[in-house]
């Protein structure tokens, strides 16, 4: 069987408008077809979404830290970054009458010095994730590139500004704040991707500028326990644009990973304005889903995606699913006081009889629920508002995580393509949709209305 190089011959399977793409790198062998090199694609326009303020034609979209693979080298468990040049960045896009898509523009994300960032994880001290970056040549990147890697000596690198990007909020005032899985760091970006102001966890942290009354806004400590690759993974903000809501990809490992099959995510509110934070559950059907969007209706109504991660061209059972969602009866944990009960730790969150919400929630689940909903803790409710698979024939992708909500009222979602790689037990490969591995996957616009 021969690889596929496009997706041309199987429309039947692959419906929606694609996004237009560039090559970043066609120098590494594709595993699965070692005489054919493997096309890295400047895609990976698919991590996030947003509605351009002021013109419906044209949509934001995020990319995230750049083309990796999985990779065990000298110095542990890490991540192999195949083109380690890569900056982060945001891409703007128009729908044309005829529905092709096309792209304006690309805004590189800087740090406050007008400097290209770059996917490196953070020090520990700010959100590391203990991924050890290598470069193309399976070595550690270290501080000093020139010289051979030391723990001691020359340790390895780590970028303060680094960001793994995955949610996106654009401003009416053409600014943009994004979320990523590090931290979670929230950067407020210009117009032109130089930051401008920051918001994470880290008390110690000066770089949280955000003042209210003389002092930072900083989110929940807790959201440091956050799991690697499955930090904040969606980002919205209010009509009114005063309030940031973001939302969690999983379960926290809080306080460590024992809890992982806990289907609790948090949802974190930042008030801009006045500083107040606000935290809600949210239950998703199974702890194996992630959440991987958000978008604002109004102050209190907002569309969340939930789905499996799962290749519907590969797996009999797929769930891809946009829920609507109310916070207005759901629990403001924030504001829960210290009682018999219920403890506020200032490392952990809200403590239930000992435990962290996530221990209280993964032993017996359903009894777990059912305990914070005698305590007076309720979830946000949801309901269904679009079943992707059901209102997309031959919805094909695994990673359906951009989304936003357009004038007319339907939704625009984008599914994440990775730069049309991942890696396997083989090495590294085209990132393919069938079990047949012909059709590699690229970012597409699906238009849907939500049914509620």
């Amino acid at each position: 069987m021969t690889q596929a190089n496009d997706n041309t011959n199987k429309t039947n399977l692959v419906q929606g408008n694609p996004l237009p793409y560039s090559i970043l790198d066609n120098t590494h062998p594709n595993a699965v077809y070692p005489e054919q090199k493997l096309e890295i694609r400047g895609g990976g326009f698919g991590s996030d979404a947003a509605a351009h303020p002021s013109n419906p034609k044209q949509f934001y979209t995020l990319a995230d830290r750049g083309p990796n693979s999985d990779f065990e080298g000298i110095a542990g468990a890490g991540k192999q970054f195949l083109v380690p040049d890569y900056t982060p960045r945001i891409g703007l896009f128009e729908v044309q009458e005829d529905g092709q898509i096309i792209k304006i523009k690309e805004i590189l994300l800087k740090d406050p010095e007008g400097n290209p960032i770059t996917g490196i994880p953070n020090p520990k001290a700010f959100g590391g994730t203990n991924e050890v970056p290598y470069d193309v040549a399976g070595q550690p990147m270290t501080v000093n590139p020139a010289l051979p890697y030391d723990e001691v000596t020359n340790p390895i690198l780590a970028d303060r500004y680094g960001l793994d990007p995955e949610g996106l909020a654009a401003l009416n005032d053409g600014t943009f704040w994004v979320s990523d899985e590090y931290g979670p760091h929230l950067v407020h970006y210009d117009a032109e991707g130089i930051e401008i102001e920051r918001i994470n966890p880290f008390a110690h942290d000066e770089r949280n500028n955000v003042m209210v009354t003389g002092k930072p806004i900083l989110l929940p400590s807790e959201l440091a326990k956050r799991r690697a690759n499955k930090s904040m993974e969606g980002l919205t903000i209010t009509p009114d644009q005063t309030t940031l809501v973001g939302i969690m990809e999983s379960a926290l490992d809080n306080p460590d990973k024992s809890v992982r099959q806990s289907a609790l995510t948090r949802i974190v509110t930042v008030n801009l304005k006045t500083g107040q934070i606000g935290q809600y559950l949210y239950r998703r059907n199974h702890a194996k889903y992630v959440n991987s969007g958000i978008t604002a209706i109004n102050a209190h109504e907002f569309y969340v995606i939930e789905h499996d991660r799962k290749f519907p061209l590969s797996d009999a059972k797929v769930e891809k699913h946009v829920y609507k969602i109310d916070i207005t009866d759901a629990t403001d944990i924030e504001t829960l006081a210290d009682s018999e009960t219920l403890k506020q730790s200032a490392d952990l969150g809200l403590m239930v009889a000992g435990q962290t919400l996530e221990q209280f929630t993964a032993e017996d689940e359903h009894a777990g629920w059912e305990a914070l909903s005698k305590l007076g803790i309720d979830p946000v409710k949801k309901t269904l508002a679009v079943d992707v698979l059901v209102a997309v024939k031959g919805y094909p992708h695994n990673k359906l995580e951009g989304m936003w909500l357009r004038q007319d009222g339907t939704l625009g979602l984008l599914n994440d393509d990775d730069f049309a790689m991942t890696d396997s037990d083989a090495g590294v490969e085209h990132k393919y949709l069938d079990s047949d591995k012909t059709i590699i996957d690229t970012t597409h616009l699906y238009i849907v209305k939500p049914s509620v």
